[in-house]
């Protein structure tokens, strides 16, 4: 069976070089791989490195312990049946830089009460469910404006994510946005990046101002992987051709269950519950991760 380490970076503060590709392809074959190659995906950022016969586990290990001190994200899987029909991302701190509770709270000049709960709940200190309805009580009696305010002046589209998703559908792929955070909001970033599906919670208003409360069932953690199972039946998915990306505790569930699950500059707790991890490299990493090659992928 063939296995295939991605190495991706970021090219304009940390390039790949040929030096970091010929020093995993040394120590794959230290391990016992009778065969490897090097495919150049995209020069500077990321290298597939094709190799045999060490088990996947420990050619993670050792490869991230040599290149330790590194700035490169390390990711290794079997080559074939990379890349993958779906994909179901998280959008907070994922497919747009913000997290979007926060910057309503910024614009309501209460971000400072709201952000400890979100930082707690993205770590995993604090139930979901609770942390959520904590934060949306503190908006209570606020303009539906600050919505309008937060798409028209805050919102960010994390680099990459145009992308990763024109890229995906182009090959035919299903993309899906799955967020604890508002609807108001995952549809307007669906729209504007081009997912498929987007589903959130409904933030309810009256008279034109955030009563305080979301409409139920809150969209959750267990939501989450329900959704990626429910969208993969409908749409005639196997789990095992699915892609998920995520940053917080919420997407575990997730991302433990899509084919690949990766976690994109994520809380400590994503990151041990996780095989793949980006941290250095922006959202083009996904498309690498799958083999990718630079000359396949749709420019934004």
């Amino acid at each position: 069976m063939q296995y295939v380490v991605t190495l991706t970076a970021n090219k304009s503060m940390a390039p790949l070089t040929s030096h970091h590709a010929i020093l995993t392809e040394t120590l794959l074959k230290s391990l016992g791989s009778q065969s490897c190659e090097t495919r150049w995906l995209s020069r500077g950022t990321a290298v597939d490195i094709v190799f045999d016969k060490v088990p996947l586990s420990v050619a993670r290990e050792e490869i991230t312990n040599r290149l330790d001190q590194v700035p490169v994200d390390i990711n290794v899987q079997e080559l074939k049946g990379r890349r993958k029909r779906f994909l179901i991302a998280d959008m907070d701190s994922t497919i747009i830089e913000n997290e979007s509770l926060d910057d309503l709270a910024d614009i309501a000049g209460l971000k400072s009460q709201v952000e400890v709960i979100t930082e707690k709940a993205m770590r995993g200190e604090i139930d979901f469910k609770i942390a959520l309805k904590e934060r949306v009580r503190l908006l209570r009696g606020q303009p539906e404006t600050i919505l309008h305010r937060f798409l028209s002046e805050k919102i960010k589209i994390t680099d990459g994510a145009f992308e990763l998703i024109k890229t995906m559908k182009v090959q035919g792929a299903m993309t899906a946005l799955v967020s604890g955070g508002f609807s108001q909001i995952t549809e307007h970033v669906a729209n504007k990046v081009g997912f498929d599906i987007n589903l959130g919670n409904q933030l309810l208003m009256s008279d034109k101002k955030i009563t305080g409360e979301i409409s139920t069932p809150i969209l959750n953690a267990q939501s989450k992987k329900e959704a990626l199972f429910s969208i993969c039946n409908n749409q005639y998915v196997k789990i095992h051709e699915t892609i998920a990306v995520g940053d917080g505790a919420n997407d575990i569930p997730m991302l433990q269950s899509a084919g690949i699950g990766i976690a994109f500059r994520a809380k400590p707790i994503v990151e041990a519950a996780t095989a793949f991890r980006v941290n250095h490299c922006d959202l083009t990493a996904l498309l690498y991760i799958q083999g990718y090659h630079d000359n396949e992928i749709n420019k934004y």
